[in-house]
């Protein structure tokens, strides 16, 4: 048995390498929405002591003076260039994990036969680099749980080909007796703390345990953990991705947003971008929640949380429907005399594009629901937004700070990177 974890080497932080070779060494982080803290750091950035989720202004002089570079979080750059790798490794085995934005598991059991593993890793890893410029960490073990810490171990051991197989019973319990217990995939703060009072402290120690007691003081989930770490495969491939239950887009604004003029086109927005999303899903939605809220930390300002779910009488997934229960959504709960910091929309009740229930009784807020249409204005928006609505905000203000962001190098034919460009 074989499985294999591609690992992304600090991902936002490469793919703002790639178009920028000039970066190389550089120490780069990248901030969240309005650029308040950091969410990813390069390598030498994390050599200085820039820690996760420290607040930009507490090190933003310090690191500036000290050469690095700093940008804002460019998602839709970042989603492009993740869907390419993941692409990649699609068409080298047959069955793939996308597990995160950066991360995939692979499954290689077909494969042991005819290939050394170890080889075609690097090849892999290579192909990844070559076609796309991400670096990619890889590690090869029986189990997904293994697989986690042979990445690991390539990162400890500082392993330069960024490959490293688990195979043999002694390399195995080398590695997890070297792998922190709160470093085991699954093992949050809480369970750290009190596997730490029972003196386990790292993975070699749980591995050691009786899974039955382990299911008898803990819980399944952390049993199903020990026979992972002990070889024995619970955790497969999972192809079919389950659908989502709900989609939200929200975002906190740097700029107060004080009236309803304003507020309406960012819900509309994200209203759209909620349908997109709905859309690439396959799935209709019959709810439509919007939400809107002043800031919970200026103690001087008056406060208020408003949020209205509209039901639609019909599933649909055209935007317009979505924009017209969103508008009203809004204006219900929308109150003068306010400052106010966040608003999102959230679809929600899911059923499959290919079935509809339609109302029993009359149906007084019929929808469009026109899904050729849908499709049409996704295709025209699928590297860059051309169609709009006309509630939408298009003037390219946005409530959110983020000063820093790099070009969407693959996805906007305006940004695309320009080469050996002559003087004129």
């Amino acid at each position: 048995m074989a499985l294999a974890l591609v690992d992304c080497e600090n991902f936002y932080a490469s793919c703002e390498r790639i178009f920028r070779p000039d970066l190389k060494n550089t120490p780069i982080v990248v901030l969240s929405n309005n650029d308040g803290c950091v969410i990813a750091r390069s390598t030498e950035a994390k050599e200085m002591g820039i820690d996760m989720g420290v607040p930009w202004f507490r090190v933003k002089n310090s690191f500036l003076n000290q050469g690095g570079k700093v940008f804002s979080s460019n998602f839709t750059f970042y989603g492009d260039m993740s869907a390419r790798v993941m692409n990649i490794l699609e068409g080298f085995v047959p069955k793939v994990e996308t597990y995160s934005i950066d991360e995939a598991f692979l499954e290689l059991d077909t494969l042991k036969k005819h290939y050394d593993l170890y080889d075609f890793g690097c090849h892999i890893r290579n192909l990844v680099r070559q076609w796309t410029g991400v670096p990619v960490r890889i590690g090869i073990a029986p189990t997904k749980t293994l697989t986690k810490i042979a990445v690991n171990e390539v990162k400890r051991l500082n392993i330069p080909t960024n490959v490293y197989r688990l195979t043999t019973k002694k390399d195995i319990r080398n590695a997890l007796a070297n792998t922190p217990i709160h470093n085991v995939w699954g093992v949050g703060k809480k369970l750290d703390i009190h596997l730490k009072k029972i003196k386990i402290t790292n993975a070699l120690h749980l591995a050691d345990k009786d899974p039955s007691y382990i299911k008898q003081q803990f819980s399944v989930v952390l049993e199903r953990t020990v026979r992972e770490l002990r070889g024995e495969r619970c955790l497969g491939i999972e192809d079919n991705i389950t659908a989502k239950k709900q989609i939200i887009v929200s975002r906190s604004f740097g700029n107060r947003v004080r009236n309803l003029q304003t507020l309406k086109p960012i819900i509309s927005n994200f209203s759209a971008r909620a349908a997109e999303k709905l859309r690439n899903e396959k799935q209709n939605c019959s709810q439509v929640s919007v939400f809107i809220r002043t800031s919970n930390f200026n103690i001087y300002k008056p406060k208020h949380i408003g949020q209205k779910t509209i039901d639609l009488s019909t599933p649909t997934s055209d935007t317009r429907d979505i924009l017209t229960a969103a508008k009203k959504a809004l204006i219900f709960i929308f109150k003068p005399g306010y400052e106010y910091a966040k608003a999102g929309v959230l679809l929600s009740k899911f059923t499959d594009e290919k079935f509809k229930q339609y109302s029993l009784f009359k149906n007084f807020n019929k929808t469009k629901a026109n899904t050729q249409l849908m499709q049409h204005i996704d295709q025209f928006n699928a590297y860059e937004i051309q169609i709009f609505y006309a509630s939408q905000n298009i003037s390219h203000w946005s409530p959110t700070k983020q000063n820093m962001t790099s070009p969407k190098y693959t996805t906007n034919w305006h940004e695309l990177p320009i080469v050996n460009q002559e003087e004129k």
